[in-house]
């Protein structure tokens, strides 16, 4: 290892000698995993790789849901893992909403990324720098950390990948509605939830001075919520809490005068849940007193007013105190660019195949909110279908050739079980009845019967919604696949290969859909399993309690989210904002 070492450093100090505009002025040495890097005074970021390592290098990029998933259940005594993120720390977003209103320490719900790894064996580096190009072609990545400065405080490195996890997440999307940006809280981080909540405690004290007007008091105390969906619901159920249950004591002249509103673009709150939670969810706003305005479209956001616009009303201008923005996600500039590169510039995020694998270059896999999965159509590959299925070349395809790769097109395309099952067909059999809608079954088809058995099939490819329940699985399922890749090399396990010979190595990625939550408040919460199962009530809360304590990445968390909750019912929530 020393003479390596030595080694290496004699080829940096030959590459420093014969580095033409050198000025005396080495900025930084980083030595380590067969590779060392070094900056020049003109900018220059110069890397030199010894190539004798015998692992793979996996760079991750991120540490939300996807590549904390990841990087949990990868096995780092098999890869060199290198992870690259602004921050060094996972972060429980779900409980984000509780954090904003004291319910539940920001401590209590990030997890650094040091303690994922630390007690397992194998190379792990971490770097808190930020990625703001990926080099494909070269498989390269460009960083910049605000934490280490060369001398032109540019902070610039390269990191070179044998594969590459893109999980970096998505940005708030403002829908370029002017003020947005400058005047309205996100609830995105960490930092975000910490902010709203030193927000709601000043937006009190300034309603408490002496030398305010009434109308003063009110502006001070409308809090807006803009967007109707679970985060923004959620907010405003903890908010309400909050005001009634804890600050109604410590500032009893000003209460009467709080006013929460949530606006809503669309006709109803809650529209990714069954109808009767929605109904529940609005029944119950009203019933506590927050004012649901939906079908109003915000326009424009100043630090005083908020500009909306109603078919019925038309544009109207709201005073506020404090505004928090939760209308969906948007794409960061670095996918944006990213997808350019690989011709998908008319996408909103990363187009992957079913092995998470993005479309267009090799050895780059995309997680979480930044991609999503481009469902291949059997319309599109119903000819090549056929072929594989009639193996003696007979132009025909019997219900036993069918039989024998059934289970290949299941795994291979998940839409033609959703379309069975939305049309309450007991099997694939019930497909292959006679065009004119007789009970009679066909006991051979050629293609053209074929093709027309599967012509709706694709109406049911449906894209994943951006959710961190998404994001941990495709984590956990890529780590899998990474820790099996050699096993699955020389005995694979996924489908047929539709163009090809053989078969794929792994089968591809199947989201599980477990269920979802609405807290709305008053310990009450909605739960929606798949199907046709909903259940609305305090019974819930507790679910929901006992579901989020577990799905807490360490028993660290686990304790002090549970020892917040307990001293929010003895106590009452912190209303400091510090």
């Amino acid at each position: 290892m020393a003479s390596n070492g030595e080694s290496l450093v004699r080829r940096a100090a030959e590459a420093v000698r014969r580095t033409p505009r050198w000025k005396k002025g080495l900025v930084f040495f980083a030595v380590g995993a067969s590779t060392l890097t070094y900056a020049c005074q003109d900018n220059r970021v110069l890397q030199i790789c010894d190539g004798t390592g015998n692992k793979k290098k996996v760079v991750i990029l991120g540490t939300g849901w996807a590549g904390a998933s990841f990087l949990r259940n990868i096995d780092t005594s098999l890869y060199d893992v290198h992870v690259v993120s602004p921050r060094n720390y996972f972060t429980f977003t779900p409980l984000l909403p509780s954090v904003t209103c004291g319910t539940v320490e920001a401590r209590s719900i990030v997890e650094p990324i040091r303690n994922i790894v630390g007690k397992r064996n194998g190379a792990f580096r971490f770097w808190e720098a930020e990625c703001f190009k990926i080099d494909p072609t070269n498989k390269k990545v460009h960083c910049r950390s605000d934490v280490g400065m060369n001398i032109n405080g540019n902070g610039e490195f390269v990191v070179d990948y044998d594969y590459l996890i893109v999980s970096v997440g998505a940005r708030p999307n403002t829908f370029n509605t002017p003020g947005v940006t400058e005047n309205c809280h996100f609830l995105k981080e960490v930092e975000d939830a910490q902010k709203i909540r030193k927000s709601v405690m000043k937006c009190f004290e300034r309603a408490a001075l002496p030398n305010l007007s009434e109308e003063e008091r009110k502006n001070n105390l409308h809090f807006v919520v803009i967007g109707g969906g679970p985060t923004g619901v959620e907010f405003a159920a903890e908010l309400h809490d909050f005001v009634n249950e804890d600050l109604a004591k410590l500032y009893p002249d000003v209460k009467k005068y709080v006013n929460i509103s949530v606006i809503e673009a669309g006709g109803h709150i809650l529209t990714m849940f069954d109808k009767r939670i929605t109904q529940f969810a609005e029944e119950k706003f009203k019933r506590d007193g927050i004012d649901l305005k939906t079908n109003f479209k915000v326009v424009k956001v100043s630090n005083k007013d908020i500009t909306m616009t109603n078919p019925a009303t038309g544009e109207v201008a709201v005073p506020y105190g404090m505004a928090v923005w939760s209308t969906g996600i948007g794409t960061r500039p670095i996918i944006m660019d990213f997808m350019k590169q690989l011709g998908q510039g008319n996408r909103r995020v990363l187009a992957t195949d079913e092995w998470l694998r993005v479309q267009g270059c090799e050895d780059v896999y995309a997680l979480g909110d930044c991609a999503t999965i481009a469902q291949r159509k059997v319309m599109e590959d119903v000819a090549a279908i056929f072929r594989v299925a009639d193996k003696d070349n007979s132009g025909t395809l019997t219900v036993k050739k069918i039989k024998d790769v059934l289970g290949d097109i299941y795994e291979r395309y998940p839409q033609v079980e959703l379309y069975l099952k939305s049309n309450q067909m007991k099997g694939f059999h019930d497909l292959l009845k006679d065009s004119d809608g007789s009970s009679k079954e066909l006991k051979e088809l050629d293609i053209e019967q074929f093709k027309k058995a599967l012509a709706q099939v694709d109406s049911q490819v449906k894209m994943l919604p951006a959710t961190a329940q998404v994001a941990a699985q495709e984590g956990s399922y890529l780590a899998d696949c990474f820790n099996r890749m050699k096993t699955c090399e020389e005995y694979p396990e996924g489908p047929i290969r539709i163009r090809g010979a053989g078969r794929h190595r792994f089968k591809p990625f199947r989201y599980r859909h477990l269920g979802q939550f609405a807290p709305l408040g008053g310990e009450q919460t909605a739960y929606q399993l798949p199907g046709d199962w909903v259940h609305v009530g305090h019974s819930t809360q507790w679910l929901w309690y006992s579901v989020y304590a577990s799905k807490q990445f360490s028993w660290r968390t686990r304790m002090l989210v549970v020892s917040d909750w307990g001293r929010r019912f003895i106590f009452g929530r912190d209303s400091s904002s510090i």
